[in-house]
């Protein structure tokens, strides 16, 4: 992973008619207090975890950091983030010392998850105004008591653009089980996202669309492909189609948002409508791609598989004190 190449190319310039968008799973931000509800007892002080108030507000500060330092320039204007047990510990996240000046609102619901953990949006209340959240359950008719997070909508306005933007924030099942076990609930996800899109795309063909989130597969993987039919770049792209941003990183292979048995990947993704991709006036991705934030400090040394790996909270039960176990993934966009 060539860290000093990211730095080179990472734009931190001002931002006017422009908006930093990212995502980022930041590994179990959880209470240390145990919820009636949700199987969270590992992260209490009791639990497996030892999960203490300093172990938690470290963590608070760290992400915190990075957050700030995705901005670059500035905060970035929006964040949406997976694996959050609640809505406290997303607004302790932005009342942090490194967050407070960034001016934050909260879009968040519980989910059905069995662990407690959510997906929320942070959103820069003087740059982005939120028309309309609601939460989107994924369910399983096949396996009715199978519980996941649900799937975030929002729409909005940026304060330099009049196109509403539609965000979706995903944490999709996990690969627990192996992949061939699992795929199909996350084919049942991609499908529910999919429908949701193209209810949007009866109402305006095109509409600003902006899909983020863990999807527990890769780029190529059938349900993104097969089903959330996300296509691997904008080439040829029609009226309601969904561009990978992320394919392009993908193919090349060189880095990725999350490493598993010394093989980087990415899981992390951001996929947009034609509308946002094209090069036409009105809100759109900046330079027509995304990047994933591999800043050095969220990296340590891979003793087992070389190169480096990410810098994490615990390693198993064994507590290392860094940041998550993903990297952040981000884009602009823009405009003028």
């Amino acid at each position: 992973m060539d860290l000093e190449g990211f730095w080179k190319s990472f734009d931190d310039s001002p931002r006017t008619n422009r908006a930093r968008v990212a995502f980022y799973n930041i590994e179990n931000l959880f209470d240390t207090e145990k919820d009636s509800v949700a199987a969270d007892e590992a992260f209490t002080p009791e639990g497996s975890y030892h999960w203490t108030k300093y172990r938690y507000w470290n963590k608070i500060n760290k992400l915190s950091k990075v957050i700030v330092a995705l901005g670059g320039w500035d905060y970035p204007e929006i964040v949406g983030l997976c694996e959050v047990e609640n809505r406290k510990v997303v607004v302790d996240l932005i009342k942090s010392k490194a967050l407070i000046g960034g001016n934050y609102g909260v879009v968040h619901y519980d989910s059905p998850d069995r662990r407690g953990i959510d997906v929320a949006m942070i959103y820069r209340k003087d740059r982005f105004r939120v028309l309309h959240s609601e939460p989107v359950l994924v369910n399983f008719p096949d396996e009715p008591n199978s519980k996941t997070r649900d799937v975030l909508y929002v729409n909005g306005l940026f304060s330099f653009s009049e196109d509403t933007l539609h965000l979706f924030v995903n944490h999709w099942p996990s690969r627990y089980g192996g992949y061939a076990a699992t795929i199909v609930k996350r084919n049942r996800a991609a499908d529910i996202v999919r429908a949701k899109v193209d209810s949007l795309y009866d109402v305006n063909v095109n509409a600003r669309i902006f899909i983020m989130g863990d999807f527990n597969d890769y780029p190529s993987d059938e349900s993104m492909v097969k089903h959330l039919r996300a296509l691997p770049d904008g080439t040829n792209a029609q009226e309601r189609d969904l561009i990978n941003l992320m394919y392009p990183i993908h193919k090349e292979g060189k880095y990725g948002s999350h490493k598993y048995q010394g093989l980087w990947g990415i899981l992390d993704q951001i996929i947009v409508s034609s509308a946002l991709y094209g090069e036409s006036a009105g809100l759109r991705v900046h330079k027509q791609k995304a990047d994933i934030f591999r800043a050095p400090f969220l990296l340590e040394k891979d003793e087992t598989y070389l190169g480096y790996r990410l810098f994490r909270t615990y390693a198993g039960f064994r507590y290392l004190g860094g940041f998550a176990d993903h990297l952040p993934v981000f884009t602009d966009l823009i405009d003028e």
